[in-house]
């Protein structure tokens, strides 16, 4: 099969690539650009533990192939940090002990940025239903609901109450 020819700006930096049609996009990250902060669960696009923001919108990497990003913009966990200082969501997630194997963290941490972004102040239902579209197996969310109050109000929010 012969490659495509793509171009993609990742984390701000211009790509190009030749890629086999069929890479996906998750495989495309790790191991063509090794930006392994992107997990890979169960293939299938159901765990949420592979969500990056595409153009903004957080989507399933394994569900989408390389060649479908040609000309977009992808950002992934990576990109999240300044330098050393570390986004309010990633900070939060550690402050509040958000994690515990950390496999799931990212597909959440992306899927969050989305909604804080489009809404700084989201009303309990929205953040439970971003939550929703990904699954933990260490944490009980508990952690998971305090990181997500902190983030809010880090970033200018009010502080929704999540565990009443």
């Amino acid at each position: 099969m012969a490659g495509r020819q793509i171009r993609v700006n990742i984390n701000g930096t211009d790509h190009q690539a030749i890629v086999e049609p069929r890479l996906s996009l998750a495989d495309f990250l790790r191991h063509e650009l090794g930006l392994t902060g992107t997990h890979i669960g169960c293939e299938h696009g159901v765990c949420g533990i592979c969500n990056v923001l595409i153009d903004g919108r957080s989507m399933r990497s394994c569900l989408l192939l390389a060649v479908q990003v040609d000309g977009r913009s992808v950002e992934t966990v990576e990109g999240l940090a300044e330098g050393e200082k570390l986004h309010p969501i990633q900070e939060a997630f550690m402050d509040e002990q958000g994690l515990q194997c950390g496999f799931c963290t990212p597909g959440f941490i992306m899927s969050l940025k989305e909604l804080l972004d489009r809404n700084p102040n989201p009303s309990e239902d929205e953040i439970k239903d971003v939550l929703g579209g990904s699954i933990c197996r260490c944490t009980g969310y508990a952690g998971i609901l305090r990181a997500v109050q902190s983030a809010v109000a880090k970033m200018g929010g009010g502080r929704p109450s999540l565990l009443d």
